[in-house]
């Protein structure tokens, strides 16, 4: 079977080469940011590139199993980042990177990552939701056609712009009512086109898409959504385990949920899934909900 067509060329492209940093030095490298209408840069793509750098100082052997970070500042778009490597240690069996994203001479983002040279052990996981799969879910271009008019005009402005990661979500209800929800929800992602057969980089891709919608899950409970302008919200920390090989351009399922909200942070809990039942992910955040009557950026 031929190579799936990427659906939107320009936007996985960008992805890729926004991936593919400029190395400085020997532990230093610089990324830049698509040229877009947010406006920061999205944490997806410093979580991204902040992996790329830490892959890049690794053997080849070892592969990522786990990385934690906290977003600092607001990213600038127009500059460029700067991502400094600390080889913290490289033992027997682990390698641990921690990586921090600069600009403006200030850290905006910190992220410690550990890699593992493969070994057997015991095996264990959940069992995926039951859920509709991909195909019987509308398409992207489905719900423009069909849905598109219904939508606050934020939320239509984000269906509209072509992205690198295709989003499915199962419900999408409550983007047309305000009631208050069990804060859960399941949602198809995969790359918008076929990416090489490099294992690195489908973790690097997976990294950026883990942002898309997490915190978002929080605000069903409340009867809100992430375009609202009552709120504010930012990411404050993430947190992402790689479990099993998997590709980032088939289907995955991101199973999300929130188990609390507090102080104006909201907590966020996913699980990813290959279509066949494979647990590969597992990510945690927390992040900022705060009534935009008091709201400013913190520094």
């Amino acid at each position: 079977m031929p190579p799936r067509k990427p659906k939107s060329p320009g936007a996985i492209e960008t992805l890729l080469s926004i991936l593919d940093l400029e190395q400085l030095e020997d532990n230093l490298f610089r990324g830049r940011s698509p040229q877009q209408s947010w406006q920061r840069v999205f944490g997806g793509q410093t979580l991204g590139q902040a992996l790329v750098a830490a892959v890049r100082t690794v053997p080849p052997e070892r592969i990522a199993h786990s990385l934690h970070a906290y977003f600092l500042l607001p990213g600038d778009l127009a500059r460029p980042i700067i991502y400094g490597v600390e080889r913290v240690r490289d033992g027997g069996s682990f390698t641990t990177r921690r990586v921090t994203a600069t600009q403006h001479g200030r850290a905006i983002f910190v992220m410690s990552v550990s890699f593992h040279k493969a070994e057997p052990g015991l095996d264990h996981q959940i069992t995926m939701p039951d859920v509709p799969p991909p195909e019987a879910l509308p398409t992207e271009r489905d719900l423009k056609t069909r849905l598109i008019a219904e939508l606050p005009a934020a939320m239509r402005a984000y269906w509209e712009r072509d992205r690198p990661i295709e989003l499915r979500p199962v419900d999408v209800s409550r983007y047309f009512a305000r009631e208050k929800r069990e804060p859960v929800q399941y949602i198809w992602m995969r790359a918008s086109g076929a990416l090489p057969d490099d294992a690195p980089l489908h973790q690097c891709v997976l990294a950026y898409a883990s942002d898309f919608s997490l915190l978002d899950t929080a605000l069903i409970a409340h009867g809100k959504l992430m375009f609202d302008k009552d709120v504010q919200l930012a990411s404050l920390d993430h947190a992402l385990w790689f479990h099993r090989p998997f590709r980032a351009d088939e289907w995955l399922l991101y199973a999300q949920d929130s188990p609390s909200s507090h102080g104006a942070r909201g907590f966020c809990r996913g699980s990813i899934f290959s279509r066949d039942g494979v647990l590969v992910a597992s990510v945690a955040q927390e992040g900022l909900m705060r009534p935009r009557a008091s709201a400013y950026v913190p520094r």
